[in-house]
Parts: structure tokens; C-alpha cells; sequence
């Protein structure tokens, strides 16, 4: 018995949408193992790709030009190599100090054939990049003591500056240095112990680990000023990642715990805050942004449904995961072919362009930009979702994408309410990348403390470094002020932007 397309039996329906399910989910398999991992985002489109890996594959190798038909007889008599175009060399930076070499010619070139004196009339000059090694030396404190020898008062022995960690080896120098290798850096404990070892230097990883944790400890009034300052800005970013640690009590070895990472502050102090817990559940959102009263920028997650219901928090939703999932649908469409994921992204992609045109506007002109360009292009979009929803299957890529985007489409559209608002949660992905990349390399936690001691110096270090500071010289300013600070007014001198670049000593 035969039936036709629009009369088959429930059992094949179900068999067929099953097998074209299986087929999407393959491709996108084959294409996440065997294409570029990297995901360029439409408001880089004008920003070159870092190739990470294949740096001198992509100098050496020009891209073959192809001649036409008129070209081929002129090109069989004469092929002429491509010019290949040098960057202009940038210059090095102004800050770094400066070893002046003088060459000068020797005594007998300084007389002229005629028997008289040359003279200077000007120079040449040239600069190269020295580096020079880590040096490790000994700081040895003498404390002289006095006493009297006419009566018999008891001796008196000089004071010793304040430690950061008392009777430790470790200088602030030591500590700022172990920090920025680690979590600048992403260089394992055990590596940093070699590196000190070919020194003459024996530390074990254990007493490294032991520093790290004291130092995240006595730098949380720090954290605490900076939190402050997150919390008062009205706008508000946050994402989690995995995390393995592994002796945590009560739980197996192999469960997963979690890092957040909250973003935000001003754009001239800006703030970024990791968060170590066990558990993703919502309690852990409310207990971070408690007290916060903002826009608040995330994606689907429902563990915020629980932190956006409070009063005075208004929940954005991200474009770029909404894009992503039509990038999804369209690497599985059939090859050649225009399909919906295709009108979609045209959409979203001129949504992002509108950015872009934006970015060196202020609030006020990019509200307006927004409201007179970018709203037309939102109800276009709503009507072709209206259109589109009803006819798409629900477990297929375009049916997945298609669902995310009207069931967050509330929170997708409303960043054209102000323009202070992002559109995407880029901001927050992009700060919890270093520590992704770092968890390549030392791949766990061992106990709960070094996972939150992890937290905390990914939280200094990453702010350092949006508000401009160089880790290494900004942490150990903080750690040899920190032993003597005794108020507010002195750590929040210790801040990335009220410290100055210039009175931090130099690496």
C-alpha cells in the first residue's frame, strides 16, 4: 500500500523527522571535529583572526592568483614572482628604558684625505629588544640590636618592614611573579617549580600552592571594593564554565563544579569577578548579585530566571547565542542552496552592522540609531518568526534556533531600550576565556581553597588588565603596600584605576 507525502503513517513521520535529526546532529559533528573551531562574530567582521598555530604557514604561503584567458599566453612567456608587501614595523614602546650604544669611527677614519678634522654633522639610529632572564637573588634582612652596657636595660633590635606573609621566602616580588606566571600566563604550579629549580632554587608545589592561597586570602578586602563597584553599575554580565577540583568533600572526584564570572562597572573602571562554587543551582546568581538592581545580561540559563524575577532587575538575552544556533541550521542546510537560516542571519548580521556604525557613539546617539534603524529590522525579523515558527519542525537545527529566538525574543529585543545597553553577552564570554585557556594547561583544582583561591587572583588580574595595568607590576605594587594598609582609604589606593601605571615598579 502506498501512501503519499502528506498521508503517511505517524510511525514514519516520526521514523523520518528521527532520521533527519541523526543526519543535522552528524554533520554538525563532522563539521565541530574536521572545521576551523574558531567562530568569527559579525561585529569583528573588520577584525583579523589571530592564527594561533600556523603563524609561519601563513607567511610563507601566498595565495595562487588564477589567470585569465587573456593572461595565459603573456603568463606561458614570463611568470614573475608576486610582490610580497612588509608590514610596516611597529615601534617599541616609549616606556621601556633605554641603553644608549655609541659606535663612533675609529681614530684614524676621523681625519679627511686633506689632513683636516671631520666633524659630526649627524647620526644614525637604530633600536633592537633586549630581554633579560629572571634573575633570582637572596634579600637578606639584618636587624641590628643594641644594648646598654652601663645599666641593664633589656636590648633593643631594629623593626622588620611588614611581610606579607610572615617567616615566608616569598617576597612580594616572589608572589607577584608566581601569580602572573600561573594566571596570566596559564603555566601549572609544577612548571613554575622547574623553572626555579634550574635557579638552584627548590620550592615544592606544595609550598607554591600554599602561597597562592594566602595571597588570594589577604587580597579580598580588594575584592570586596571591587565588588562594590560592580554592583553599582546599572548594567550587569555574567556566564559560568566547568570546573573539575578534585579532592572536594563528599563528592566524587570526577563531578563538575563551576566558575562565574561577573563583568560590568563603568567603561573607564571596568570590573570582572570569578566566583568558584559547587553547584550551578540559582541560589548561587542570587547570592552573588545580591543587592544588585540593573540590567542584568545572560544567556537562556534558567538558574537567572530566579535572580531576574527580583524587583528592580531587568534580564537581557544574548544575540550571539541566538546567532550561533542559525549558524547551527545553516551548516547543515543542503550545499548551494539559500534556506531560512540564511534570512535569519542576513537579519542578524545587519543588526550587528548597525553596532558597529555605533561603536564610537555615545548613549544618546546610539538610542536614537537604534530606535530609527535597528527596530525596523527587529519587526522584520518577529514577522518572519511568526511566519516560520509554525512551519519548521521542533528537533531539527532550524526548529531548535527558531524556538531559542521567539522563546527569548522579550529579552532579545529590549537592548534597544537604552544606549548604554549590549547587545550580546560577548562581554562576559570574553572574560572567561583567559581562564579557559588556562585550564588547558593545569586542567583542575585539587581542593576548594585553591579552586577559590583561583577566583580571586583570576578576579586582580583580569581587572589589572581591563583597566590597563601590566599583571606583573601592578601585583607586586599591591603586595609591598598591602602589609601596611589599615583603612578603606588605603586599599582603595591599591585599585587597577586609582593605581598609576608609572608608580608601579617595572618587570
Amino acid at each position: 500500500m502506498k501512501f503519499g507525502a502528506d498521508h503517511l503513517p505517524d510511525d514514519l513521520v516520526l521514523l523520518k523527522a528521527l532520521i533527519l535529526q541523526l543526519q543535522e546532529e552528524n554533520a554538525l559533528l563532522r563539521h565541530k571535529l574536521f572545521s576551523p573551531k574558531s567562530e568569527r562574530s559579525p561585529e569583528d567582521a573588520d577584525s583579523p583572526q589571530l592564527a594561533m598555530f600556523n603563524e609561519a604557514e601563513e607567511l610563507s604561503e601566498e595565495p595562487a592568483a588564477t589567470p585569465s584567458d587573456a593572461d595565459a599566453e603573456a603568463e606561458a612567456e614570463e611568470v614573475i614572482a608576486p610582490v610580497k608587501c612588509r608590514g610596516k614595523r611597529k615601534p617599541l614602546p616609549a616606556n621601556l628604558s633605554r641603553v644608549e650604544v655609541i659606535h663612533d669611527l675609529p681614530d684614524h677614519e676621523l681625519t679627511c684625505a686633506c689632513g683636516a678634522c671631520k666633524q659630526v654633522i649627524g647620526e644614525e639610529t637604530s633600536e633592537q629588544l633586549e630581554i633579560i632572564p629572571m634573575q633570582v637573588r637572596v634579600i637578606r634582612h639584618i636587624r641590628k640590636t643594641y644594648a646598654c652596657k652601663v645599666c641593664e636595660a633589656a636590648p633593643v633590635t631594629a623593626d622588620k618592614p611588614a611581610q606579607l606573609i610572615e617567616k615566608s621566602l616569598a617576597s612580594p616580588s616572589v608572589l607577584a611573579m608566581l601569580l602572573t606566571t600561573k594566571y596570566a600566563d596559564g603555566i601549572p604550579l609544577y612548571r613554575f617549580e622547574k623553572m626555579l629549580s634550574r635557579h638552584g632554587v627548590d620550592i615544592p608545589r606544595q609550598t607554591l600552592a600554599r602561597w597562592v592561597i594566602q595571597s588570594g586570602e589577604l587580597l579580598q578586602p580588594l575584592l570586596n571594593l571591587m565588588r562594590d563597584k560592580l554592583l553599582e553599575h546599572p548594567v550587569l554580565h555574567c556566564d559560568e564554565t566547568r570546573l573539575q577540583v578534585l579532592h572536594e568533600p563528599g563528592r566524587d572526584p570526577c563531578a563538575q563544579s563551576w566558575m562565574w564570572v561577573q563583568s560590568g562597572g563603568p567603561p573607564n573602571r571596568p570590573v570582572i569577578l570569578f566566583d568558584y562554587t559547587a553547584s550551578r543551582a540559582q541560589e548561587v546568581p542570587l547570592r552573588l548579585l545580591d543587592g544588585y538592581r540593573g540590567y542584568l545580561m545572560t544567556d537562556d540559563y534558567a538558574g537567572y530566571n530566579a535572580v531576574a524575577m527580583q524587583e528592580g532587575i531587568e534580564r537581557l538575552g544574548c544575540w550571539a547565542h541566538a546567532r550561533r544556533k542559525f549558524v547551527d541550521a545553516q551548516k547543515v542546510q543542503p550545499k548551494g542552496k539559500t534556506g531560512r537560516a540564511d534570512m535569519a542571519l542576513n537579519l542578524i548580521n545587519r543588526l550587528y552592522g548597525i553596532e558597529r556604525d555605533l561603536k564610537e557613539a555615545n548613549d544618546s546617539e546610539r538610542l536614537a540609531a537604534r530606535q530609527q534603524r535597528s527596530q525596523p529590522l527587529l519587526d522584520q525579523l518577529k514577522a518572519w518568526l511568526d511566519k516560520t515558527q509554525p512551519q519548521v519542525a521542533g528537533q531539527t537545527a532550524l526548529g531548535k534556533a527558531v524556538n531559542y529566538l521567539a522563546s527569548n525574543w522579550s529579552r532579545l529585543v529590549r537592548y534597544v531600550e537604552g544606549g548604554h545597553l549590549p547587545i550580546d553577552n560577548n562581554r562576559a564570554e570574553n572574560a572567561i576565556r583567559p581562564f579557559v585557556i588556562g585550564r588547558k594547561n593545569w586542567l583542575f583544582s585539587d581542593t576548594p581553597k585553591g579552586a577559590t583561591a583561583s577566583a580571586q587572583i583570576y578576579s586582580l588580574i583580569e581587572t589589572a588588565k581591563a583597566n590597563g595595568q601590566e599583571p606583573y607590576a601592578w601585583l607586586r605594587h599591591i603586595l609591598e603596600r598591602l602589609p601596611t594598609a589599615q583603612n578603606v582609604e588605603d586599599y582603595e589606593a591599591l585599585l587597577p584605576w586609582n593605581c598609576s601605571p608609572a608608580s608601579a615598579p617595572a618587570s
